[in-house]
């Protein structure tokens, strides 16, 4: 049997009776767009399913690669006890500018913690060794996913999750005949969750698709 296919008013029914996104939210919304920052950010559906994840497995440490405005730091940052922490990464130093002036109106300041620059150089210099975490989300470019992938599996706690964003790639991920760099980059992590020895996966139809998986050990 086939799964029900999500619709608008599905997904508004969502939202509608989890809430996750308030004001404080709304409003970095509007005010990414206004500073240029694209519209690529979690869905609130898909922030409400995270803190889930982070609450019921007893996070404390978590990993993003890919910042953005900030929106998902906060919401994941918002699922942590007083002692946990998001360390963070994004390339562009004025949406991590961004980022840190909205996690500091959050009241979040001491819980996230941006780093600046390309997520394989601060991955590689600057977090080797500094695990274990609980949970890892990779939302950053598409053909870097199974090189991060790479880099943050030795990183994780046994029991702890790895989520990539986008792995529905747009409606595209089952296209045989692209040519799309950051289609190809979201099959081939799919494919790398689906046939690494150390992770049990699955793709969640949520937002634009998670692909998540538990890492074994």
């Amino acid at each position: 049997m086939k799964g029900t296919p999500v619709t608008e008013a599905t997904i508004e029914y969502m939202t509608n009776i989890f809430p996750v996104e308030d004001d404080l939210l709304r409003n970095l919304r509007r005010e990414a767009i206004e500073a240029g920052i694209p519209e690529i950010q979690i869905s609130p559906e898909q922030g409400a399913f995270m803190q889930v994840l982070l609450r019921g497995m007893g996070a404390r440490r978590v990993i993003e690669v890919g910042t953005l405005g900030g929106y998902s730091s906060i919401v994941m940052a918002r699922a942590l006890p007083e002692d946990g922490r998001v360390v963070t990464i994004e390339r562009d130093p004025l949406r991590a500018e961004f980022a840190a002036a909205q996690a500091r109106r959050a009241g979040l300041e001491t819980k996230i913690d941006i780093r600046t620059g390309s997520g394989i150089d601060v991955l590689e210099r600057e977090l080797a060794g500094t695990g274990p975490y609980d949970f890892a989300f990779i939302d950053a470019d598409k053909p870097g996913y199974v090189r991060y992938l790479e880099l943050i599996y030795p990183m994780m706690r046994t029991g702890g999750l790895i989520a990539g964003d986008n792995a529905l790639a747009w409606g595209q991920i089952a296209n045989a005949d692209t040519d799309d760099p950051s289609v190809l980059g979201m099959q081939a992590f799919n494919r790398a969750v689906a046939e690494h020895a150390g992770l049990q996966g699955s793709l969640v139809p949520i937002g634009d698709g998670m692909c998540l998986a538990v890492v074994l050990g």
